[in-house]
């Protein structure tokens, strides 16, 4: 299996869950010259297509992305590059060398003006970010229609080595110092812990009749408000460093309001429960 994106939050998770059935590379833009890593650079077709030939993979995840939703705003060229070229540059070296192939895509592909988003629904994004994932999507699905593509709203978890940018050790930091965070009361989200993530991932890899697009999520949405309430009890701290955030920041760019991607189709092939927002949670800090 190719992790492309091994290095980042996600990453490090499937990585780790991987190494039981699979014998995992790990492939990042910069990557040690040794066994079990490889570099690539997902802008550039060719770093792609070498890859690809070096390490003849079963199996490629693509992870990697400008996930950024305000940097991809404001730098739209690099977000094309990435989000977009990228994952054609990856798709088409899959396809040529018969690899199954899954991509990482999001919520962010809907507007959020409704309270449940099924896979059939047509994508409405309202970000520069949305867009690209979006538009990646149709080219994935032009290019290789057995691939998997598995939409999420919100990852959480602690990171799995230092230097990783995850949410819930940026969050627990700050509390622990008696700094208050403000979190947004008008986005909601049904979130998903990275340990459950990666074992849903392995799990439709295993399946041959799994292709298409799948969306996973908790059971039910819930506010970043009230997500970041749940959070802080569980770990220790008083709720009152949760401050409700009730308007975006000035110059963010936007995001759907409500991003409850519903679950139904991944359910009915995958032995794995959908967890509910409180089982997420406490994942996290098993």
């Amino acid at each position: 299996m190719l992790i492309i994106g091994a290095r980042g939050f996600l990453g490090t998770y499937l990585a780790r869950t991987a190494a039981d059935s699979y014998e995992v590379i790990r492939g990042n833009r910069v990557a040690p010259v040794e066994r079990g890593h490889v570099a690539i650079d997902i802008t550039d077709r060719q770093s792609v297509r070498t890859a690809f030939e070096r390490t003849k993979p079963d199996v490629a995840v693509l992870l990697a992305a400008l996930s950024d939703v305000d940097v991809c705003e404001n730098d739209r060229e690099r977000a094309l590059a990435t989000n977009l070229h990228g994952a054609e540059h990856v798709a088409r070296a899959a396809a040529q060398t018969r690899a199954q192939f899954l991509y990482t895509s999001s919520a962010a592909v809907f507007d959020g003006r409704k309270h449940g988003y099924t896979e059939d629904d047509l994508p409405t994004p309202v970000s520069f970010y949305g867009e690209t994932k979006a538009r990646a999507e149709a080219v994935v699905r032009a290019l290789m229609p057995s691939a998997i593509i598995l939409r999420f709203g919100l990852v959480i978890g602690f990171a799995g080595k230092a230097g990783t940018n995850a949410m819930l050790d940026n969050l627990v930091q700050r509390w622990s110092t008696g700094n208050p965070t403000s979190l947004p009361d008008f986005e909601f989200r049904n979130p998903i812990d990275a340990a459950t993530l990666s074992k849903f991932m392995l799990e439709l890899i295993g399946k041959e009749d799994a292709s298409g697009i799948f969306h996973i999520g908790a059971t039910e949405s819930i506010s970043r408000f009230e997500l970041g309430i749940m959070l802080a009890t569980r770990s220790g701290h008083s709720a009152s460093l949760v401050r409700r955030q009730h308007k975006p920041n000035p110059g963010r760019a936007l995001r759907g309001a409500d991003h409850f991607l519903l679950t139904d189709k991944i359910r009915a092939i995958c032995k794995n429960g959908i967890p509910t927002c409180s089982q997420v949670i406490e994942r996290c800090f098993q």
